[in-house]
């Protein structure tokens, strides 16, 4: 809410700023509390990406799809990968990543979220960009 709140202002300042006639603005809010899964962390107004450290997979949360590597290739599916189909969503840590392609960088996140295998306290390490972590 904060965040709209802000992006409105701010919109609200370019209009009436005494500009040039022909200066553009351009606002973008980007939102989808509602398309995130139940059991994805809380509090979040945009996700993108959770990567699942414990079974080494992503979901994609705008086509509510988890990419995984099979056979050397990435899978796009409505389904965890045959061997994780009983992994507990609820119970799982998972680490929001909000940059396009996240699994791209697979091999920088197993590293660094490999301590958080069968981790079972705070979910929702957010991870926006290439920047820092943090809870």
């Amino acid at each position: 809410m904060k965040t709209i709140l802000v992006s409105i202002t701010a919109a609200l300042i370019c209009l009436n700023y005494p500009g040039s006639a022909n200066a553009q603005t351009r606002v973008g809010i980007n939102i989808n509390i509602g398309s995130q899964p139940d059991w994805g962390p809380r509090g979040y107004d945009y996700v993108e990406y959770y990567y699942l450290p414990e079974i080494e997979c992503y979901y994609y949360v705008p086509r509510h799809q988890f990419v995984y590597i099979s056979g050397g290739n990435w899978v796009f599916s409505a389904n965890l990968p045959p061997a994780y189909r009983r992994y507990d969503l609820y119970g799982g840590y998972k680490v929001v990543i909000n940059e396009p392609r996240a699994y791209r960088y697979y091999s920088r996140h197993k590293v660094k979220y490999a301590g958080y295998k069968g981790y079972k306290g705070h979910h929702g390490k957010k991870h926006k960009g290439h920047g820092h972590g943090r809870h």
